[in-house]
């Protein structure tokens, strides 16, 4: 258990209270050969979209959702509906849904594979935060990012998750959190990509974030350098590096995605090919950023390392891909993705990373990501963003944006020259549906031949 007994946000804490009735209410509605699960998401978020330095939008958001499923004689059924935090009337309405569940569920065919929930675990984790109050955001931003072309969104605020079931468990995260998602622009086409993440605003983090961007915005005045197609030394930035590594959660470290043979690390799971031993991946939810427990309110161990000196050591196993092939489950999610992802740092200083990279490109950031050749973990995308030309450890000139087309055998593997010595936080930053939590704790990393195909 982590944080204080309450955040002192009384918005947060009536949501909790109105979880725990619905939850006691749920738990009492379970008929002898029934199982019923309640999932909750729900958030107080304050947004503010800026553009060119000025305020375009701005507002709170109130919303929560339930997850109400109905497990009987190995057939299952489920239903969303919102989540008030008011415990009468979000009980009328599971009430009202179970009831058509049971209509619903004897007419679905049995589920081989279906799992019910059986641990009776509980947890309760809370992490305040100190972040601006929300008439300061505006006045604290604004004068430092006067005269530059700031376009961006804050999000911060309340963000709870919650799970209880007739078996007994109930778990409950709340966490008070900001994200600040922006760009700075030289021109209608060419820009450098910042973020800042946390439960606590740090003023001079952003002023000295904002002054390395602009370091790299006065180079991208310069004119852009077209790149032949072809293999180069490169640096990829943290966030390229977060961008490649969220990959794997598609079709990458699923067991299950192992077991039908669609992996991109089934060579490495034969023993057919290898890592670098400087690549480390693991999770890591020791940092309060997402909640341990899944879909079935198992919790995952603290820490569970995934790739080892290059090997891979553990997959994600859900406890349905457990069933289906007779294994032990770890606590992973029903998509078996990651959940916390971090990569180990090595040991190349940040100041020495243009010096390292000698000649060659220094990219910030990717986008557009796909598998080309999932068997054959290739990975196709565009550079983005603040990308350079660089020549002897010296940022020269921009680049016309390259298509790449390269394996991860290949640049987490012999062509793997470097990671850095510290990791940068590459937050989620997505709002579609509800704040999305967590990110991936990424070092940047030089690699020797990484290829270019247009």
């Amino acid at each position: 258990m982590h944080g204080a007994a309450v955040m002192g946000i009384d918005p947060v804490r009536e949501l909790e209270q109105g979880f725990n009735r619905l939850a006691a209410e749920v738990c009492l509605q379970a008929q002898a050969d029934e199982w019923l699960t309640l999932e909750v998401d729900a958030e107080r978020s304050q947004f503010i979209r800026f553009n060119q330095a000025r305020v375009r939008q701005t507002g709170w958001v109130a919303d929560g959702e339930i997850r109400l499923t109905l497990i009987w004689q190995d057939r299952c059924a489920y239903r969303s509906l919102p989540f008030t935090g008011h415990g009468a009337s979000d009980c009328a309405s599971v009430q009202a849904a179970l009831t058509s569940l049971r209509q619903e569920v004897r007419e679905l065919p049995p589920d081989p594979h279906v799992v019910r929930p059986a641990d009776v675990a509980t947890s309760r984790e809370v992490y305040p935060g100190a972040l601006l109050p929300p008439e300061q955001v505006v006045p604290t931003l604004m004068p430092v990012v006067a005269g530059l072309d700031f376009t961006g969104c804050y999000a911060g605020g309340q963000v709870a998750r919650a799970y209880a079931d007739s078996a007994g468990q109930k778990h409950w995260f709340a966490t008070e959190s900001f994200t600040l998602d922006y760009s700075l622009w030289a021109d209608d086409e060419r820009a450098v990509k910042g973020n800042l993440a946390g439960s606590h605003w740090d003023q001079a983090q952003f002023a000295s974030q904002l002054h390395g961007l602009t370091d790299q915005l006065a180079h991208l005045g310069r004119p852009t350098k077209a790149i032949p197609r072809g293999t180069y030394r490169t640096y990829l930035g943290p966030a390229a590096v977060a961008d490649l590594v969220s990959m794997l959660s598609w079709g990458g470290l699923s067991e299950a995605a192992l077991q039908q043979g669609v992996s991109a690390l089934g060579a490495l799971r034969r023993g057919e090919k290898t890592l670098s031993p400087q690549f480390c991946l693991g999770e890591n939810f020791s940092h309060g950023l997402v909640p341990r427990f899944n879909h079935l309110g198992q919790m995952a161990p603290m820490t569970l390392p995934l790739i080892e000196d290059g090997q891979l050591v553990n997959t994600l196993i859900s406890s349905r891909t457990a069933r289906e092939y007779g294994l032990e489950a770890n606590g992973a999610g029903a998509s078996e993705a990651q959940r916390a992802p971090e990569v180990s740092p090595g040991s190349l200083p940040e100041a020495e990373v243009l010096t390292t990279l000698g000649t060659g490109l220094y990219l910030s950031n990717l986008h557009y990501l796909n598998w080309s050749d999932r068997p054959a973990g290739r990975i196709t995308g565009m550079t983005r963003f603040a990308c350079f030309w660089v020549e002897a450890g010296e940022l020269v000139t921009p680049i016309v944006n390259l298509r790449f087309d390269e394996s991860l055998y290949r640049f987490w593997g012999d062509q793997l020259v470097g990671l850095t010595d510290t990791l940068a936080f590459i937050p989620e930053v997505g709002t579609y549906g509800q704040r999305h939590l967590g990110g991936t704790w990424a070092p940047g990393m030089v690699v020797e031949d990484f290829t270019f195909t247009l």
